[in-house]
């Protein structure tokens, strides 16, 4: 009996996979595709792998969910060799994974809900991943996921809980909570608990967790419990991944984002201000419809002068049916131009962010014999090896533009 799993994407789905990896067990040579519908070449390498698996293997049953295959599944159900469609819901359930179960393509319009089963490991990872929100309530105008993710549905704090005391009573020393837009957790749980809230009592409620990691975050929506956690909260680890997607005004309201660019390198001021020397990320869109070259500059200096040493870069990709589609369109490339410059000056600001770790002495959490992620989320390469999923000191004594070099302290 073997399942493999090909996931494509967010954080999201690396733990939806680990869900259905569980609920799957039981299945007969079974390959499960979960897509991801950010990109156009998202969409690309889910179909080649569907496609690769199908003349590697031939008698194996191929499941396509995620996000692409929610949005149109019947595009995906005439590739070679699927078996089955499933909407992102019913991935989630039991009764999916059941021999017989279902038809060639599930109904992806059933009752939206969020995932209750609890995982219990996360194979070759560190680091876990915890769904704590599903689903968004926002229209950007270059976004098509809330069409495969459905409205904002949040965790109940106690879910939520007992999901990460499982985690670490397996032995995992950090936990990445993880959602399609985290900001907007618990506006639909009563009493509207705000995501500040809920870290908070989260780590009340498991003293024995080491580190506590939060993804992608809307820079317009963080709450006053969070700022105070990141000020005050030792186990919260110093880097925060902002959804940023433009450093240009007239662009981010095409996109409909809700903060401005003054706003989001506030919220940069204000983070360095409260703990000095976190880690600031960015996930950025170069070649937005209608970005002239002189737009896309205030994008290239909103990373220089926020130094923003981890950047997630995307060339833009029309998505159907979404606004931004019918906009005027950049040549594709002229946005991979803008996409290579973006990276190149992350790739700057990440050296000399490096460079300034240098005697340090970090947390390092070990992922395999001499390498790991320190607290700020740096890429460490250990002089000796160490036993993985460690939490150590180290002292930082070099590095290069793409990681830390470190030894015992």
């Amino acid at each position: 009996m073997t399942v493999d799993i090909l996931t494509f994407g967010c954080r999201l789905n690396a733990y939806e996979s680990e869900v259905m990896r569980e609920l799957s067990a039981a299945q007969t040579d079974t390959v499960i595709v979960n897509t991801c519908a950010v990109t156009a070449e998202a969409e690309r390498q889910a179909r080649q792998a569907i496609r690769k698996t199908a003349r590697e293997r031939p008698h194996a049953r191929i499941v396509v969910t995620g996000c692409a295959a929610q949005i149109d599944p019947s595009a995906w159900a005439e590739l070679p060799n699927v078996h089955r469609v499933l909407g992102n819901d019913d991935k989630l359930r039991p009764e999916s994974w059941l021999e017989g179960a279902g038809s060639a393509v599930s109904d992806i319009m059933a009752a939206r809900q969020t995932a209750a089963h609890l995982v219990t490991d996360f194979a070759g990872r560190a680091r876990a991943f915890v769904q704590v929100q599903q689903g968004c309530d926002h229209r950007c105008t270059f976004c098509v996921i809330p069409f495969g993710r459905g409205p904002n549905r949040s965790v109940p704090i106690g879910v939520i809980v007992k999901q990460v005391r499982t985690l670490v009573a397996r032995g995992y020393q950090e936990v990445v909570l993880t959602g399609v837009d985290v900001a907007s957790y618990g506006v639909d749980l009563p009493g509207t608990p705000p995501l500040g809230q809920m870290m908070r009592r989260l780590l009340l409620a498991v003293p024995e967790l080491p580190r506590l990691r939060l993804s992608s975050i809307d820079p317009a929506a963080i709450d006053a419990d969070l700022w105070r956690l990141i000020a005050e909260e030792p186990r919260l680890m110093p880097h925060l991944h902002l959804s940023l997607q433009a450093g240009n005004d007239l662009i981010l309201k095409r996109m409909r984002r809700r903060h401005s660019r003054a706003e989001a390198m506030e919220v940069v001021r204000r983070a360095r201000d409260l703990r000095p020397g976190i880690a600031i990320g960015a996930d950025l869109i170069a070649g937005f419809p209608t970005e002239t070259d002189v737009l896309f500059a205030d994008t290239l200096r909103f990373v220089q002068e926020a130094a923003l040493p981890y950047l997630h870069v995307f060339p833009y990709s029309e998505r159907s049916g979404t606004p931004a589609a019918r906009m005027p369109a950049i040549p594709k490339p002229v946005r991979k131009q803008r996409a290579a410059a973006l990276r190149e000056a992350g790739a700057s600001e990440a050296s000399r962010f490096f460079a300034g770790q240098i005697g340090q002495v970090v947390s390092l959490l070990t992922e395999a014999d001499q390498s790991g992620h320190s607290e700020h989320f740096a890429p460490v390469r250990l002089a000796r090896p160490a036993e993985p999923n460690r939490l150590l000191r180290v002292t930082v004594i070099g590095s290069t533009d793409a990681l830390l070099l470190a030894e015992a302290a």
